[in-house]
């Protein structure tokens, strides 16, 4: 009854007709980005925040807004995946091992449409595990101390590196890079500076914003940078757009057996839909046989990985609103949103503001039917935009970037740190060294160190109080368990043609 009872309130929000704007323009706006390759969720995200905060939403209509992009980016990841054969994102990989010989068989449409049905079906059900499980885990939550969320916040560190990355040396050390620059600033105990080298603008720490629109927009107009501007062009003509009903109806267990692994692997700290779009597609092929003819463009090779990466989308957003602790890159971003707005996820947020949690998952439900009825029978329109040429696209983003950033902050030397951060972010990047472990160690680090040393306080300095419950030590198990799986794992994710096989 409570469940139904907040779901009413929350859909009194969602129907306002502010926040079902918000919603509908961010799944058109979202849709575009996940369609560019090279962009993704994360950055789309990033990109918008600073447009979020020049127009004074409040905390519901901002959140509504960002993950409606979050979940457009991740339904159009799909599409220069098939057309392309170029992920749009890194989940959309295995997406490409199925789509795009589809695509050269003359069944764009079809690969498109079964894509966008599965991508609904995924994060549908993706928010109504939301719905279910987020009050359970926020009620859970309340036996955390500080030695279980400091192994917490080890899993999470331990798993960012995932199988998305080529190392897990070069994700641990951007993860400590990432934790030394939430050490600038005063230290909250003695007020001492630390790491400022003297500069009065960083006493007060580096935001967090500036560091997230740094590294993920502006490096990436970069990399345009050095491309020279080269033209985005079409592999694949599209044709007319049917819906294959027959195809659909044959991949309905395919899609529900891989929204339901694919939620799991969302809900797990740091996995992200990578994992969920690669085990879906694995446990899918390992069913359906050799018999099955994956690789060489079927139906259900394209909606195991689309059900699977939007469901973990939606299981990403479970421990950032009832732990604080984000599951994937991009809830990473929507955590560093909600922090400015002075929101403190975790499992008081579902009693202090259930006007925000119910909002946001009333108006995912509704997203999710805006997405579906966009990418199927608008499917052409999202197609043209991968026709634009980046020479348009990237001032536009190096614009709105710049431009919300000093309207928030009002300081230069912000947006001096904004360039700084997009050069270190194009080194990373260049070094294959993922920026999201950087990002979460600006984002939690201050909150880690916090935890650890209530922890020595209650224990008067012993470290074993770390290892004292049985949640705290299955934590720190989990966290060697998910940084030394994707040793084993990476090498089916790196080269993909011999999955196909």
């Amino acid at each position: 009854m409570d469940i139904l009872a907040n779901l009413q309130l929350g859909f009194s929000i969602a129907f306002s007709p502010w926040t079902l704007m918000l919603a509908v323009v961010g799944c058109f706006i979202g849709t575009i980005v996940g369609a560019l390759p090279g962009l993704g969720p994360s950055n789309g995200v990033a990109i918008m925040i600073p447009l979020t905060f020049s127009m004074g939403l409040d905390a519901t209509a901002s959140l509504v807004l960002l993950t409606a992009i979050y979940y457009g980016a991740m339904y159009g990841g799909r599409i220069s995946s098939i057309l392309l054969n170029i992920p749009g994102d890194e989940p959309a990989l295995m997406t490409t091992l199925d789509g795009y010989p589809m695509a050269k068989a003359g069944r764009a449409g079809d690969a498109l449409v079964i894509s966008g049905v599965a991508s609904f079906v995924g994060a549908f059900l993706a928010t109504i595990g939301l719905m279910l499980l987020a009050p359970l885990l926020s009620r859970i939550a309340y036996q955390f101390g500080p030695a279980e969320y400091f192994a917490l916040y080890v899993l999470a560190f331990s798993t960012l590196g995932g199988i998305s990355s080529n190392n897990q040396a070069k994700a641990a050390i951007a993860s400590c890079f990432g934790l030394m620059i939430a050490m600038i600033g005063l230290d909250p105990n003695s007020g001492m500076p630390r790491l400022t080298g003297g500069n009065l603008h960083l006493m007060d720490g580096v935001d967090f914003l500036v560091a997230i629109v740094g590294l993920f927009a502006v490096s990436e107009v970069f990399f345009f940078i050095e491309s020279h501007g080269k033209s985005g062009a079409l592999g694949i003509t599209l044709g007319k757009v049917t819906i294959p009903w027959a195809e659909i109806w044959t991949t309905r267990w395919t899609m529900l057996r891989s929204s339901f692994l694919g939620f799991i692997a969302g809900v797990l700290p740091g996995a992200g839909a990578s994992l969920g779009s690669f085990m879906t597609y694995m446990m899918e092929k390992g069913i359906a046989g050799e018999k099955g003819g994956f690789g060489t463009g079927v139906a259900k090779g394209v909606a195991a990985p689309e059900a699977g990466n939007n469901a973990a989308a939606g299981g990403a957003l479970v421990p950032m609103l009832t732990l604080g602790v984000p599951g994937s890159g991009t809830t990473a971003v929507l955590l560093a949103v909600l922090m400015t707005l002075n929101i403190t996820p975790g499992p008081t947020l579902f009693s202090d503001r259930p006007d925000v949690v119910w909002g946001l998952i009333a108006s995912l439900l509704i997203a999710n039917f805006v997405l579906l009825a966009m990418n199927v029978p608008m499917v052409k329109v999202f197609v043209r935009i991968l026709q634009v040429p980046p020479a348009l696209l990237m001032p536009a983003v190096t614009m709105i970037s710049f431009v919300g950033i000093y309207s928030l902050t009002g300081s230069y030397f912000d947006l001096i740190l904004v360039v700084a951060f997009g050069v270190l972010g194009y080194v990373l990047r260049k070094m294959d060294v993922p920026t999201v472990p950087v990002i979460m160690g600006i984002l939690l680090g201050n909150q880690m160190e916090k935890q650890l040393r209530d922890a020595m306080v209650l224990s008067e300095g012993d470290w074993t109080y770390l290892f004292s419950s049985g949640i705290s030590v299955g934590l720190i198990i989990a966290a060697v368990l998910g940084f030394l799986a994707p040793m084993f794992l990476r090498r089916y994710m790196t080269k993909p043609q011999a999955i196909s096989d």
